[in-house]
């Protein structure tokens, strides 16, 4: 029996040495990032209060060429896509007149960011016809060298001969050819408006080699996935060297698999074929020209050559997000100012404060004593979430808008909710007649599951809003799921702890008024589970206020029970005069 009763005291011991661990952790490790790294123990702040950059992206349409709103909003949903595989949160990306899309980011961007946003163009998937380093130095017939063969209006741009298929070489004409040996690859080539049905002169987006490419034969939409890796063998070993994964369906896989039987063959016949190569093509760049070493039938083509961690994720994301249905080049780039500023972000933490003083004078009124493990617990709770929210601006670049404070405060109210739930349960238990300790253990089972049932619909909602929305209002339900799930952690390692620890203090378990777990205040007037009386004289006229707390705490079955007990116990006391 002792050794039970000692039970709760130690898991209650425990669970608190295990929050003392997670804080400590998580302060632990912000602390280690602050010294040696670039954490900061302020959160970062979003476009809306600290500021950012803005990038305007202008439609490049040939003549006569129109944006649709279905074509502008595909766009804004793969750039947005973009921007939040680097990590960054709280971005915003619109249309503007129906025409631009304006990209705003909070903070300072870096150069790979800026270079997603503004490699916009569409990607293309066209055979490799001829290839070479970036000279301008030819040996003619004759064979003399000459420089810079500029194509004339003389030469062919028609075939001779009808190609037959993307790799065909009789797509290379006279004057395609001058083109190909007169680009110079420090200037722009205009690859990135060339007609898909046709032939294109391309450099790589290094400029150390350039590219005569055939007609577009897959597009970038073909891709349903990308990812990088590390290489592995046949026999699952690894190789230690990075790859880029891509994952293709439907019609993209089988012409995939057409174009890489083809080009296999000419790999086969000889491996420094040009042909055996085929370039993805972005903003009329060629990021990749990897070789076919084999023909690919399944969908899931590798990429693999010199690439480091960085690289690798930064190919797969152009794949992955390259699908555009439109060309866009950069009309301005600018830094803005915070839409809202210091002074919002003041009132709304002042609204925070209000609506936590509200919550103490509450919980202090109606629980005395007991309130303030209310209030501990929301300083736990407090500091669990300043913590969480450090860590992730620092590891994934969160950052916290305003609409993220209102999801904070909201939650102040839900936290709260939970204690209230707890306690009152205990005090059904002390009306039942259970000491403090029984009370305690008692309660929390009956109550946990209500906890448990409410925090996982707030959770879910939570999920449902950030999934279904974009931008503020994903901030709002981000914090609001993150504040519940620590709202959780801290009721089962701290509140419910709390309170086994209390439940022995002799204090507390004594029932004095002010711990505001006195069973007479509460209306405990009756004899165990479903065994009631009516309230005597002597208890109505001491502690009124139980009296009354106790017949309405009844159900109108026991109240009904009640009075006919006491209209019996009268009428027996009756016939005895």
């Amino acid at each position: 029996m002792a050794q039970s009763r000692q039970a709760p005291v130690r898991h209650g011991r425990r669970a608190l040495i295990w929050l003392a661990v997670i804080l400590i952790a998580m302060f632990g490790g912000l602390a280690a990032g602050t010294m040696f790294g670039d954490a900061s123990w302020q959160p970062k702040l979003a476009l809306d209060l600290e500021g950012g950059t803005q990038i305007i992206l202008e439609p490049k349409l040939e003549g006569g060429q129109q944006v649709s709103s279905e074509q502008l909003n595909q766009a804004v949903s793969i750039i947005r896509q973009r921007v939040n595989a680097t990590g960054v949160t709280e971005a915003e990306v619109n249309t503007q007149g129906g025409r631009n899309i304006v990209v705003s980011i909070p903070g300072k961007i870096d150069e790979d960011t800026r270079k997603r946003i503004e490699s916009s163009a569409q990607l293309q998937f066209r055979s490799v016809l001829l290839a070479s380093a970036p000279t301008l130095t030819t040996v003619g017939e004759d064979g003399k060298e000459t420089t810079n063969p500029k194509p004339t209006d003389d030469l062919s741009k028609t075939p001779a001969t009808k190609p037959t298929d993307g790799s065909d070489q009789a797509w290379i004409t006279p004057y395609l050819s001058a083109e190909f040996l007169s680009t110079d690859c420090k200037s722009p080539t205009g690859a990135e408006n060339a007609p898909k049905d046709q032939p294109v002169v391309a450099c790589s987006d290094d400029g150390l080699a350039r590219y005569l490419l055939g007609p577009v034969e897959l597009g970038g939409d073909s891709i349903t996935d990308a990812s990088a890796g590390i290489k592995t063998t046949a026999n699952g070993a690894s190789t230690g060297e990075w790859a880029v994964n891509i994952k293709l369906e439907g019609k993209g896989k089988d012409a995939f698999t057409e174009v890489s039987k083809r080009l296999f063959k000419f790999y086969s016949a000889n491996p420094n074929d040009p042909r055996a190569a085929f370039a993805f093509v972005l903003d009329g760049k060629v990021i990749s020209a990897p070789v076919m070493q084999g023909a690919i039938t399944d969908g899931r083509p590798s990429i693999s050559g010199n690439f480091t961690e960085a690289s690798a994720k930064s190919l797969a994301d152009q794949l992955k997000y390259g699908a555009l249905p439109l060309s866009f080049g950069v009309q301005s780039s600018s830094e803005i100012s915070a839409t809202l500023g210091s002074a919002q972000l003041s009132g709304g933490m002042l609204a925070g404060l209000i609506g936590l003083i509200l919550v103490v004078i509450y919980t202090l009124f109606q629980y005395r004593l007991l309130g303030f493990v209310t209030i501990f617990s929301l300083v736990v709770a407090g500091a669990l979430t300043y913590a969480a929210l450090a860590l992730l601006s620092w590891g994934q670049g969160y950052r916290l808008s305003l609409a993220g404070v209102a999801g904070i405060i909201v939650a102040i109210g839900f936290t709260a909710d939970s204690f209230i739930v707890y306690f009152e349960r205990i005090r059904d238990e002390l009306r039942d007649g259970r000491g403090l300790e029984s009370a305690v253990e008692a309660g929390w089972k009956r109550a946990r599951r209500t906890i448990y049932a409410s925090k996982g619909v707030n959770l879910l909602a939570a999920v449902v809003l950030y999934l279904l929305a974009v931008g503020n209002v994903q901030g709002f339900a981000f914090t609001l799921g993150l504040t519940t799930v620590i709202d959780v952690i801290v009721v089962v390692l701290f509140t419910h702890p709390m309170l086994q620890l209390l439940a022995r203090n002799r204090f507390f378990s004594s029932g004095h008024p002010a711990t505001g777990l006195d069973p007479n205040a509460l209306g405990a007037i009756y004899r165990g589970r479903a065994q009631f009386r009516a309230p005597d004289a002597a208890v109505s006229k001491k502690a009124p206020g139980a009296s009354r707390e106790a017949q309405k705490r009844q159900t109108i079955a026991e109240r009904k029970l009640a009075e006919a007990q006491a209209a019996s116990a009268g009428s027996t006391s009756s016939k005895e005069k």
